[in-house]
């Protein structure tokens, strides 16, 4: 890929890629473009997912879940995806 290209597709912010993206698939589901161009789409659109998941992997890292702790203070806890949310009754939480 084009070092141009490159740079301008990591400049995109999720909002961005995502509307770019939208784009290309309406354009691909057109019966205009001939197939050296839709090649040239789908090639754009795949770096495009890729930057998507990218940002949404960095914004992943980032989020932070508040939680009570059994004295009532709030406390930080980083946000894990792979861990299941939390269904029954809560152990960090006292009422009594």
């Amino acid at each position: 890929m084009p070092a141009k290209t490159a740079a301008a597709e990591s400049a995109h912010t999720f909002e961005t890629a995502v509307g770019r993206l939208e784009q290309v698939v309406e354009e691909m589901g057109s019966d205009k473009l001939p197939l050296e161009d839709l090649i040239k789409r789908y090639e754009e659109g795949i770096r495009l997912v890729k930057v998507c998941e990218e940002k949404l992997q960095s914004v992943e890292k980032r989020v932070e879940i508040l939680m009570r702790k059994a004295d009532g203070d709030p406390a930080l806890v980083p946000f894990d995806p792979e861990k299941k949310p939390l269904t029954g009754p809560r152990e960090d939480v006292s009422l009594f």
